[in-house]
């Protein structure tokens, strides 16, 4: 922020404190983003220098113009804050989205799968039957990330925990129909986990901002970042993590998040019902 009379103080010669304040979540940009604007206050010091001493010499005060940092959310830029509330989403993917396609193609290769088909269940009482299990595992993995998180890593849960856990649900749908949706594509469990891996999950990694910052790729792939719901969900559990924001802040990626995992746990059944009869 540049204060008040700043042009006026830069005239008379009177020293100016610029304030450059920066979003600490991301250390590693963050860094860099600080190095070059304290690199840009420093030229300008220089050139106004300069050209006080060419229009009145050694007479004239020179002044001087200072950058004074603040760093928000992550005052010591600690590179596990932006890292570790992201693990969290990683390894609900893992666990939920690749074990469960594995697991129901598995039961299909035995044909246990085809039998619970033509029992009276109904097909979404058989999805859910399915799922459930790999669900609850996803919900204890959220408690015991957070933990160790909190209580290992020393980072502070700024917001509400509760909505927290409540935006997880939504994304476990998400990772729960991307493993229902890779079972119905596959037939065998290589198949599976190849599929998971290498069509779904790698991009993912690296689309979604938890690698590479989404503004630093080219900008013909930044708009295949909104298929992405791995990208809402790190900066929801960031938010909530680091900043303290509420649903207010982020509402719209949840909203995206919902309808990502409502839109691919239709498709998924809805090809279930041409493969199992």
């Amino acid at each position: 922020s540049i204060p008040v009379g700043y042009g006026r103080a830069i005239a008379d010669g009177t020293p100016v404190t610029v304030q450059v304040i920066a979003d600490g979540t991301d250390s590693n940009s963050t860094t860099v983003g600080l190095a070059y604007a304290t690199s840009l206050i420093a030229e300008k010091a220089v050139d106004v220098a300069l050209a006080r001493i060419g229009a009145g010499g050694l007479v004239r005060p020179i002044g001087s113009l200072e950058a004074r940092t603040r760093v928000w959310f992550n005052p010591q830029l600690l590179s596990q804050h932006f890292m570790v509330p992201g693990v969290l989403a990683l390894l609900l993917m893992i666990t939920t989205a690749v074990l469960g396609a594995v697991a129901i193609v598995r039961e299909k290769e035995l044909g246990t799968l085809e039998q619970l088909n033509v029992t009276p269940l109904r097909r979404w009482e058989l999805t859910v039957g399915k799922l459930l299990p790999f669900g609850l595992i996803g919900v204890i993995q959220v408690f015991l990330v957070v933990g160790v998180a909190v209580l290992w890593f020393q980072i502070p849960l700024r917001g509400s925990f509760p909505l927290l856990f409540g935006l997880s649900l939504i994304y476990l749908l998400c990772t729960l129909s991307l493993g229902l949706f890779v079972s119905t594509v596959s037939s065998t469990q290589q198949q599976a986990m190849m599929t998971a891996v290498f069509f779904f999950m790698t991009p993912m990694l690296y689309l979604s901002g938890f690698i590479f910052p989404i503004e630093n790729m080219p900008e013909v792939i930044q708009p295949l970042t909104y298929l992405i719901p791995l990208r809402y969900y790190l900066v929801i559990v960031r938010g909530i993590f680091l900043k303290g924001v509420g649903l207010e802040s982020f509402w719209p990626d949840a909203l995206m998040m919902l309808a990502w995992g409502l839109t691919v746990m239709a498709l998924a059944i809805m090809g279930s019902r041409k493969t199992l009869r």
